[in-house]
């Protein structure tokens, strides 16, 4: 029956509009509507959801709030209002997902390699740990070069950093001399192009003799991304060591070595401790002087030799003598602490010339490297002709770029020298 309403003038009935009802309508949902949010005084359980069927039927279901009910959908009315939804059973997804199901997971649950953040010029860190292989009865090596593939192909595509852990490896989970040569040859120049870092941790003799059996072919770009680092802490200058996944091991291994050889370390290092300032020049290794001077020439380098040069060239045996001690120290420390050095203040011309070998000397690596000791010493053997051909090869295509800037540097000064006497 259409509805009317009583005009209160006339007995007449009038229909009600359309938008009348919808008024009607709308008032009425928003005197009904519940407060569930901040009405502290509302009481769920007596709230009971209604809705009608979209079948048409008008058959209305209903969920009474005693508890938390089951509800149409896979879900359930918590008793505070929460519909608990099971959404991955109703996408068909189990909620479980096993670690074995995942790809290489006989290899990757091992952790020999691990990814570690990034280092401090952006690029994405990869660490290798030898100790974490199993024995070699346990390990499908072949699965093994399988597995560092698909790891490495997720990140080649960018500059990338590898560091390796070598204390762990012993002789039962080191891999044939074979398989390391399959994967040599297995990376190439995809994953080796990105590669700008290659520090290999706590090196032994087994790591000389097997780069010198792969040095006939490994190129001498990709050699001078190798880096040895001997102590934890070296890893500083290049890595946020709070990042990286040492294991517990290799941490102790580390300590012992430090105990053993602690009263050995060059005077004027930086100790394990000790914060790096950002000004530090003596005992740092050339890339942390050239991150933080933008050029790999050092500010002390620079200025002793300039001085030498205005002031020393005429000096006899200008670098023979020794200067004062303290004064020497005093002097280490304004430099590294970034403070300015003015050696005409200094009676003693020889203090600019002890700076100077004292920088040089206290370089964590030779500008000729330890790597190129064994190469330097077969020089001597050699006939003129092959002596020179070699220190040719040698200074271009061996010895790092910025060791050879530096290097460049020095011998210009001491030729100058030279050249006074």
């Amino acid at each position: 029956m259409e509805n009317v309403k009583k005009d209160t003038g006339t007995n007449a009935a009038v229909p009600r509009r359309e938008s009348e009802k919808d008024s009607d309508w709308e008032k009425s949902l928003a005197d009904e509507e519940p407060q569930l949010e901040f009405d502290d005084e509302y009481d769920l359980e007596e709230y009971t959801i209604s809705a009608e069927r979209e079948d048409g039927k008008g058959e209305l279901l209903s969920s009474t709030s005693a508890g938390d009910q089951p509800r149409k959908g896979g879900g359930a009315i918590m008793s505070d209002g929460i519909i608990d939804e099971d959404f991955a059973e109703a996408l068909g997804v189990t909620s479980e997902v096993r670690e074995s199901d995942m790809p290489y997971y006989d290899i990757a649950r091992h952790r020999i390699i691990e990814i570690a953040g990034d280092d401090s010029f952006g690029r994405k860190v990869l660490v290798f740990s030898a100790c974490r292989l199993p024995p070699v009865h346990q390990l499908d090596h072949q699965r093994l070069l399988q597995y560092l593939k698909h790891t490495l192909d997720q990140y080649v595509e960018n500059d990338y950093s590898l560091v390796y852990f070598h204390h762990g490896l012993s002789s039962k989970n080191k891999p044939s001399f074979s398989w390391l040569r399959q994967a040599y040859k297995e990376f190439d120049r995809k994953y080796k192009k990105n590669l700008k870092a290659l520090y290999l941790v706590h090196p032994t003799n087994f790591i000389r003799i097997l780069w010198n059996l792969f040095k006939p072919i490994i190129s001498a770009k990709f050699g001078r991304k190798v880096m040895y680092v001997n102590y934890l802490h070296e890893l500083r200058n290049h890595l946020h060591m709070e990042q990286l996944p040492i294991p517990e091991g290799v941490r102790q291994h580390d300590s012992l070595l430090l105990q053993k050889y602690q009263p050995k370390t060059r005077k004027g290092s930086v100790s394990e401790s000790q914060p790096l300032p950002d000004t530090q020049q003596f005992g740092v290794p050339l890339s942390f002087i050239k991150e933080h001077n933008y050029e790999v020439i050092a500010p002390v380098l620079r200025q002793a030799v300039t001085f030498l040069e205005q002031n020393g060239l005429d000096v006899e045996g200008i670098f023979r003598r020794s200067g004062n001690l303290q004064v020497v120290k005093d002097v280490k420390r304004q430099f590294n602490e970034g403070k300015p050095v003015n050696f005409n203040e200094f009676l003693d011309i020889h203090i600019s010339a002890v700076i100077l070998k004292a920088f040089l000397r206290e370089l964590p690596e030779p500008l000729m490297t330890f790597e190129l000791y064994e190469y330097i010493l077969q020089l001597h053997s050699m006939d003129l002709e092959s002596r020179l051909l070699g220190i040719q090869h040698m200074l271009l295509s061996e010895l790092p770029e910025d060791n050879y800037t530096v290097l460049k540097y020095v011998i210009s000064f001491l030729t100058k020298v030279a050249e006074k006497k």
